[in-house]
């Protein structure tokens, strides 16, 4: 009688799945200090606590301070995607899906790690992407959801200050001469400054009607009147021929710059159209009348080794009592 034989199957081992190493990466979206001060820590905090709860192993904390509106200019995030594929981690801990991305180009690339094994899961507060089609496209949409929210903060932001500008209101900082409202209910209202405004005047005045160029409005500021702006800085030549070429002074502003658009402004003008428009032609370089100085020895001497006529060049310093002093200088 023959016996069968039986043959024994070993069970199919079960793969088992690599361990998971997160990367919790907390960002806020200003790089401003003031701004959003608590929100990195308390990220961090609060998906530490989480941490704890499930048992999950975190290798390296990771905070950044960076807007996630454009593609490719986080350098954290950038060195996180770079360190995945290393291996150094497999998952990341984060708050919110919107922490991870706002833009395409950065959601595709951690998409592209979970197609690639590389990027196993993702943790957020209240949820879990793994690689999983579902749970992919549903990081998807709330990636593309916060871009949504980027594009139509951006649209309302603008729509905003079209309203504010067709309403006569500067929607800016004051130009010299002016200060912002500070009050909530007169936002984009400036006043006049009654410490610069009468020297801003003053300035149109002496352009158009004594004939200032701008290399002699700039020293009367600064070493006759000791003039300074808001900033406690002197005016700069540039900065001089700038106001002398803003509308803004007799109630007229551009916006946004350069675009053509010109708006009735709603702030008192410190001087008329036709006083900026007289200043405005003589600053015109075929309208500029050139003083000749006659100095007292240019035509008396001459160089003793080449024979040629010396030259002179005024200057004015600045002296500790607040008053300055007028030099000569030959050569």
């Amino acid at each position: 009688m023959e016996q069968g034989i039986t043959q024994i199957r070993s069970p199919q081992q079960p793969i088992t799945a690599p361990p998971l190493r997160y990367c919790l990466y907390a960002r806020k979206s200003t790089e401003s200090e003031e701004r959003q001060v608590l929100s990195i820590d308390s990220q961090v905090k609060e998906m530490l606590q989480l941490a704890e709860r499930e048992g999950l192993e975190i290798t390296e904390i990771k905070r950044e301070s960076h807007s996630a509106k454009d593609t490719g200019q986080r350098p954290i995030f950038n060195e996180i995607v770079e360190e995945i594929k290393q291996g150094k981690f497999n998952g990341i801990l984060t708050w919110a899906p919107d922490r991870i991305s706002r833009n395409a180009g950065d959601l595709g690339r951690i998409v592209d790690l979970m197609d690639q094994k590389l990027l196993l899961e993702i943790r957020t507060f209240g949820q879990r992407f793994t690689n999983n089609p579902n749970e992919k496209f549903l990081l998807m949409i709330l990636g593309s959801q916060a871009k949504l929210e980027n594009d139509n903060r951006g649209i309302n932001v603008k729509r905003g200050l079209r309203t504010r500008v067709e309403m006569g209101l500067w929607p800016g900082v004051a130009p010299l001469g002016y200060l912002n409202q500070k009050l909530m209910d007169k936002k984009c209202q400036v006043i006049v400054d009654p410490a610069r405004a009468p020297v801003i005047k003053k300035m149109f005045e002496k352009v158009a009607y004594e004939h200032y160029s701008g290399r002699k409005l700039y020293n009367w500021l600064r070493f006759e009147l000791n003039f300074y702006t808001r900033g406690n800085k002197s005016l700069t030549l540039s900065g001089i021929y700038r106001i002398l070429d803003n509308p803004f002074y007799y109630g007229i502003f551009e916006f946004p710059k350069n675009s053509g658009n010109l708006y009735q402004g709603k702030h008192q003008p410190l001087i008329n159209q036709e006083l900026f428009e007289k200043a405005k032609a003589q600053l015109k370089r075929d309208q500029i009348v050139r003083e000749n100085h006659e100095f007292s020895f240019t035509k008396l001497f001459t160089c003793g080794y080449c024979g040629s006529g010396i030259s002179a060049e005024e200057k004015w310093k600045a002296l500790k009592d607040g008053t300055s002093a007028h030099y000569i200088y030959y050569g």
